[in-house]
């Protein structure tokens, strides 16, 4: 039997995110926690089904398991399907010229033959590390309106932010005339999101074109191969919410506009929600000396102390005496009783002794990535554990289960690195 399907999805899920720092050595960034009970590739995956798209390529790579777990058969996504549905391509071996993704168009490249099975009409390119809710079908009706081989998703930035995205110049009808990488001194505000729709056929030309390419990539050679053609490329303006969590600071901000009073991304649209794997079943509970304010906390949590401006994910305990505020505590972590915790990220299943104090103190240069671990923020990795008792700095990152011996006189000053390698059984 023929399948065929007008437009089918591309979701480039397979990055490492190495500007997330600890929180992406072991998993993919769009398989990070976001907002207490999703995680970060439940946005593009929810918009898809949303937007009415049934049939969604899933491309991982980089440390899939998790990811790969989580999206499963798709069935939080109504993306079950006989015919279509969701599926989750990983590089595999050839016979000849067997290579990991080496870049964006490459791995669309290598999954000509899943794209072509549906007989699609036009394909939809996302990445899996945004934040944001999109219509892709008015995106659709804009190509169609046009006539457009091409129609590439743009967001307005300000002018003096400009030099850090791709930027397109359009002309009145929003046709691309150019396009520049990174320009010095841009000449339009209108940055790439880095989400495509593409006519079938010009896709298909322009990957096999190309496909010899060093890193075959998007921005680099498929869309300048287009417009060299002549083929009508088209600019889609959105002006909605659309975060990239690229970095820890941006990562915890995003997270912390989610508890302001009148939230700029709203998590309770009944019209359009975000769906996600669940594997928590039991409710929350505060105890009876817990106080909770301005909080997101997810299912079977246990708070016993005090939070504040925090998002909590599911299954977190938070022990008597605690006082949590401006932190980002993920699935699974254990806080003890009497901590204090300010502007901590706690990657899951992490745990804090009782009556440790994390974020005190004046802020200092981290001594190993001071490019990632700023803002002041404390990062905890996964499965690390942090000793009873001990004092925290800022802008410091911890790795792995340290003790005592690890905190000389009982703290770790601001601006330290500390990763404590696992201990073999």
């Amino acid at each position: 039997m023929v399948v065929k399907k007008e437009m089918i999805a591309m979701l480039l899920a397979g990055g490492q995110g190495s500007r997330l720092g600890i929180l992406t050595s072991d998993v993919a960034k769009p398989a990070v926690s976001f907002g207490g009970k999703y995680r970060i590739i439940d946005f593009p995956l929810s918009n898809c089904i949303n937007s009415g798209i049934d049939t969604v390529g899933v491309l991982t790579q980089y440390m899939p398991l998790r990811l790969n777990a989580h999206v499963g058969i798709g069935i939080p996504w109504d993306l079950d399907k006989n015919l279509g549905g969701v599926s989750v391509l990983s590089p595999y071996e050839k016979i000849q010229n067997t290579e990991w993704y080496t870049g964006t168009a490459n791995a669309i490249y290598q999954n000509l033959s899943y794209m072509e099975s549906y007989h699609p009409e036009y394909v939809l390119i996302l990445s899996g590390d945004h934040i944001y809710k999109m219509d892709y079908e008015a995106m659709l009706e804009s190509h169609k309106e046009n006539g457009a081989d091409v129609t590439i998703a743009v967001m307005p930035v300000p002018l003096e932010e400009a030099s850090r995205f791709g930027i397109m110049i359009t002309d009145e009808e929003g046709r691309i005339t150019d396009f520049e990488e990174k320009p010095e001194h841009p000449r339009s505000n209108l940055a790439s999101m880095g989400i495509y729709i593409f006519t079938w056929k010009t896709l298909k030309e322009a990957l096999l074109a190309n496909r010899h390419e060093e890193g075959l990539d998007f921005g680099k050679h498929v869309i300048p191969y287009c417009r060299e053609k002549g083929y009508p490329l088209y600019a889609y303006e959105f002006n909605g919410y659309w975060k990239d969590v690229g970095t820890l600071t941006s990562y915890w901000e995003a997270n912390m506009e989610l508890i302001d009073i009148v939230p700029e991304f709203n998590l309770y649209e009944e019209y359009w929600k975000i769906y996600t794997k669940s594997t928590s079943i039991t409710p929350q509970f505060f105890g009876p000396d817990s106080e909770i304010e301005r909080t997101i906390a997810g299912e079977g949590t246990e708070v016993y102390g005090k939070v504040y401006s925090s998002v909590i994910g599911c299954d977190v305990t938070i022990g008597e005496g605690s006082v949590v505020r401006n932190s980002i505590i993920m699935n699974g972590a254990v806080i003890g009783a009497g901590c204090i915790l300010d502007k901590v990220i706690c990657a899951e299943n992490s745990v804090i002794g009782d009556g440790a104090v994390l974020g005190e103190g004046e802020e200092a240069p981290n001594e190993s990535r001071p490019d990632i671990y700023c803002g002041g923020l404390v990062t905890i990795g996964e499965n690390s554990v942090i000793p009873a008792g001990v004092r925290i700095g800022k802008n410091v990152m911890i790795s792995g289960q340290t003790r005592e011996e690890d905190y000389p006189g009982g703290r770790l000053a601001s601006g330290k690195t500390l990763q404590v390698e696992a201990q073999m059984p």
